[in-house]
């Protein structure tokens, strides 16, 4: 076997195993410190349940850390900010924080990351054109770090769902690098370690639940993914930057639709519903398993196109991308994603029903006019 094969395997491996065997001292944690999610109408889960799985995988990206990464200044930054999100969403699992604070937790960490890791969106070339953000390139890395952790935010909401996109992520970069022959690079490492870590919270993770990532894991995962697209595509050219994202597509998709859900109603962008991606298809009678393992295969599709575009086989990739485009487009007009169609059609019909209403009620008056005229006549009649 390839020595890379075997390198790649020891640290997915390891880091998986490793990560598996926190599970019971991080369920323990989770019930001593009261990170418990209780269910309720808009949760679908029905009994208690630890909350702070994320833990889980932050452990498994320490320990891989420790055995296969370099130290860097780079590093460093990933590490300190890693411990913000960390403590941010621990604390919003024990008890539930504001958006602003969230948000002030999500900016802080992105902020390391730009300012002292100096890992920044910037010096992109694409079709002939350069892009240099010169400054703008700092908040503009925190508006894009802040942003996919909370996509994963947003799609956390069935057993196994995050985590599962996010294994299927950082599987894919990891064989984009094979096929490209770049092993070994910083966000390759980091790649590989967390495959591993999310594999091995996934075990306990996958329907039925025995723990969930809670904050802590989804901002977690949210944040190193965008560590990864930063550290492996910040200065490539836009394709191989938007490779990531079109991997992602999911999640972003779900994000975008649930902001411009809550603005046609009037809510705030933060508030929580149940009209979310995998909602609607709970709501067209899909166990909790099959949706998961639906948008599984919807993600692993998004996966299969940008490796084929990478591959510069775009003919493949093009027509992956018009059936996803297609399949996406029927979900939007079939469901409630983004308007609930119900109450649309309702007002309608509530106006043609006044309609025939008050045409009744005019009718009836023509009759009891030209009644009472015809009555006049005929007395009329007897009286000459």
């Amino acid at each position: 076997m390839d020595e890379k094969i075997i390198e790649i395997l020891k640290i997915v491996g390891s880091v998986m195993i490793f990560t598996a065997a926190l599970f019971p001292i991080v369920r323990w944690i989770s019930h001593h410190i009261g990170a418990v999610d209780y269910p309720n109408e808009r949760k679908v889960h029905k009994k208690p349940m630890p909350l702070s799985g994320g833990l889980m995988m932050f452990f498994g990206f320490l320990f891989g850390y420790m055995l296969f990464a370099q130290q860097s200044t780079q590093m460093l930054a990933v590490l300190i900010a890693s411990f913000v999100v960390i403590i941010t969403g621990l604390l919003d699992d024990i008890k539930p924080l504001k958006a602003r604070q969230k948000l002030v937790g999500q900016v802080i960490a992105a902020s390391i990351i730009a300012f002292y890791g100096h890992i920044l969106l910037n010096d992109i070339s694409a079709f002939g054109f350069y892009f240099d953000f010169g400054w703008f390139a700092y908040p503009l890395t925190i508006i894009f770090i802040v942003a996919l952790m909370n996509c994963i935010n947003f799609i956390d909401g069935l057993d196994g769902l995050a985590a599962g996109i996010s294994s299927i992520f950082f599987a894919t970069i990891g064989v984009i690098a094979f096929l490209l022959h770049n092993i070994g690079s910083l966000e390759i490492t980091l790649t590989f370690i967390m495959l591993g870590a999310c594999l091995g919270f996934l075990i306990f993770n996958f329907n039925p639940s025995k723990i969930f990532m809670g904050e802590t894991g989804s901002m977690f995962l949210g944040f190193m993914i965008a560590v990864v697209c930063l550290v492996g595509f910040k200065a490539v050219t836009l394709t191989s930057l938007v490779v990531p994202m079109l991997i992602l597509a999911i999640p972003i998709l779900d994000t975008l639709f649930a902001i411009l859900r809550r603005i046609i109603h009037h809510k705030p962008i933060y508030e929580a519903d149940k009209q979310h991606l995998h909602h609607q298809l709970l709501n067209k009678k899909f166990s909790q398993r099959t949706t998961v393992l639906i948008i599984y295969g919807v993600s692993l599709l998004f996966s299969l196109a940008s490796i084929f575009y990478v591959l510069k086989d775009r003919k493949a990739g093009t027509i992956l991308y018009i059936i996803l485009v297609l399949l996406i487009t029927w979900v939007v007009l079939t469901t409630d994603i983004l308007t609930d169609k119900a109450k649309i059609h309702i007002k309608p019909l509530k106006i043609v029903h006044r309609k025939n209403k008050e045409d009744k009620a005019e009718t009836a008056k023509v009759k009891a006019s030209n009644i009472k005229q015809k009555k006049t006549g005929l007395k009329s009649k007897k009286k000459v």
